[in-house]
């Protein structure tokens, strides 16, 4: 939501899906998190000044739309109700700036007043111009566990909430929040940066919808990131394998975790333009339009660990053990390779790093690499190209390849190369792989 003129675009779009019962999940305004967290870590500092600052920027934004696009008592209802909600932000604020709590609970509770604003605009807006609207609370209807920052969906409890308060219906809009949630205390929680795509494939889910679709500033999903290549092409078709792993590895366009409950419920997941909604876009099922590479990721920011032990030749349980310190540090591991003596692997949460390498020292020799990446060729039957290998590595060339990793799954070619030189290595293949300009593919 980038201002009053993208709120507009938003609820055309949703009123051209009133005949299907559309549910709106709404993310915050461009920016506005980004505000709301430099807040929360104010607050946590005891900045009172930066803190009252960003609040009154924060409400200054909000009031502006709200008078841009809003008249009479529907307008007065709209201030009334963002008054009230930046007088708690306020009360917030200020109570944990006393006692400078800056914890991950109390960050989720100021970061979710941004989704709560920019949805009430969009609900009196939709009631400015006569929609059959209703705004839902989506602490209500997504419930998450208590790991704040990034928790965690309950799902039965989450399918019983929506489906008990949220009722589509043709002819009537409902709006709600994406990124937002709470515990079964009722403790305000967040799914992580980028979770009101997720958002919407939950609740999508929970109510059995016949499609999802996400309305993002770009024209689907690109064989690369834009910002990296211009070139690139829209993929008018992708597997949910193929789409779920270029989220992994980096693709910005979907969140990571958006694709498991449409697979789930057997969903499809639209990627479309807000600006250009009759243009190019990527539709993503089940089904496999056909083999071959689609696109290229990176994920940068990782460690490469190996670990050498002779204690590996011929035993069993060694490889438990190593995975065992991962499990015990809550850290995720990207990529795994093996040989008889050696296991190297790939984090990108490092804030248990020293704990873990100390753990993996009692098992064996240690080694890490620090500010590496992952560049991801992802397609389905990718080890059936034999010249794909030596195609890539001559791309890249004269990069130095740290790891490789080509699995039975045959859907990700991953190459670990220094951090410096992904940006060129993504350039570089893309050039060899898809060449030269293309509208879609």
């Amino acid at each position: 939501m980038r201002d009053a003129e993208w709120m507009d675009r938003t609820l055309q779009i949703a009123r051209e899906a009133l005949p299907d019962a559309p549910l709106l999940v709404a993310s915050a305004m461009s920016g506005v998190t980004n505000l709301l967290q430099e807040l929360a870590t104010c607050v946590g500092t005891g900045e009172a000044g930066n803190a009252w600052q960003l609040q009154e920027r924060l409400k200054e934004r909000h009031l502006v739309t709200a008078t841009r696009f809003l008249t009479g008592n529907n307008l007065a209802r709209c201030l009334g109700t963002l008054d009230d909600s930046f007088q708690e932000l306020a009360a917030l604020a200020g109570a944990l700036g006393v006692l400078r709590d800056c914890s991950a609970r109390n960050n989720d509770a100021i970061l979710a007043f941004g989704e709560l604003w920019s949805t009430r605009l969009l609900y009196h807006r939709a009631l400015e111009q006569g929609l059959d609207a209703q705004w839902l609370d989506a602490r209500e209807l997504v419930k998450t566990d208590d790991q704040h920052g990034a928790a965690a969906v309950l799902w039965d409890a989450t399918c019983e909430a929506t489906r008990r308060l949220a009722h589509p219906a043709p002819g009537r809009l409902l709006i709600t929040q994406g990124f937002v949630g709470s515990t079964l205390k009722g403790v305000t929680s967040t799914l992580g940066r980028g979770g009101s795509d997720y958002s919407a494939t939950l609740l999508g889910a929970a109510l059995g919808a016949t499609e999802v679709q996400i309305w993002t500033d770009v024209p689907g999903i690109a064989t690369c990131d834009p910002r990296l290549v211009s070139q690139g092409r829209t993929l008018l078709e992708l597997s949910y394998r193929e789409a779920a792993e270029l989220a992994y590895f980096g693709a910005k366009v979907i969140h990571p975790s958006t694709i498991a409950p449409a697979v789930a419920a057997h969903i499809p997941v639209l990627v479309l333009d807000t600006a250009d909604p009759r243009g190019p876009h990527t539709r993503i099922t089940a089904q496999l339009p056909h083999a071959g590479l689609k696109a290229i990721a990176c994920k940068k920011g990782l460690a490469l660990i190996c670990v050498d032990s002779s204690r590996m030749l011929l035993a069993y349980g060694f490889l438990r053990r190593i995975f065992d310190v991962f499990e015990r540090h809550a850290t995720p591991v990207d990529l795994v390779t093996t040989s008889e003596v050696s296991v190297s692997v790939t984090i990108d949460h490092l804030e248990h790093l020293d704990a873990i390498l100390a753990d993996l020292g009692q098992l064996g020799s240690v080694r890490v690499e620090l500010h590496r990446a992952i560049v991801s060729l992802v397609g389905q039957d990718l080890w059936k190209e034999s010249s794909l290998l030596p195609r890539a590595f001559g791309a890249v060339s004269p990069a130095a390849v740290s790891m490789v990793s080509l699995g039975s799954s045959d859907i990700n070619l991953s190459l670990v190369l220094g951090e410096a030189d992904c940006d060129e290595a993504v350039r570089r293949l893309h050039h060899e792989f898809f060449g030269g300009t293309h509208a879609a593919l």
